[in-house]
């Protein structure tokens, strides 16, 4: 049952335009810039794979980022209430993207490493098992239609 709704909102501005807009395939940049207020402008681009700038951020490492800020947030705050006091927290998160004939594309599984420092390393077990209700829990990881994995590794 739902408690109530949170709503979130983005600018993307389009910044590649060369002088010929969408002329032709090779003709426009991908470049263009996230905004949110108060925030820092977010540069964005494409995949280098689709032609974009591999010196800005692209959509597939954004969702792929989001996944795992999301788990970690999840993760911190189940280990608060099971007395689990977590003293670093890592992730080496790794995403598989599929692409299709006609072309589309889709994920098809993404996989997290969350490497726990603990400050009681004899409550591994715990903080094993937490990464279930963590998952449970993460609104990114309920919100895709993929498997999200989680595989921790160790300190």
């Amino acid at each position: 049952m739902a408690t109530g709704e949170h709503h979130y909102s983005v600018t993307v501005t389009w910044t590649g335009n060369r002088g010929t807009g969408t002329s032709g395939y090779r003709e426009y940049g991908r470049e263009h810039d996230i905004a949110l207020p108060g925030l820092p402008v977010l540069p964005g681009s494409a995949d280098p794979t689709f032609r974009g700038d591999r010196d800005r951020f692209n959509p597939e490492q954004l969702l792929l980022a989001a996944l795992s800020q999301c788990h970690m947030l999840s993760y911190l705050h189940v280990a608060v209430n099971h007395g689990l006091v977590v003293t670093g927290y890592t992730d080496a998160a790794a995403g598989t993207m599929r692409l299709n004939r006609d072309g589309s594309g889709e994920f098809t599984e993404v996989v997290l490493h969350p490497r726990v420092e603990l400050a009681d390393e004899g409550q591994r077990a715990l903080a094993d098992a937490l990464h279930e209700e963590a998952h449970q829990l993460c609104f990114i990881a309920r919100s895709v239609n993929f498997p999200v994995r989680t595989e921790p590794t160790f300190p």
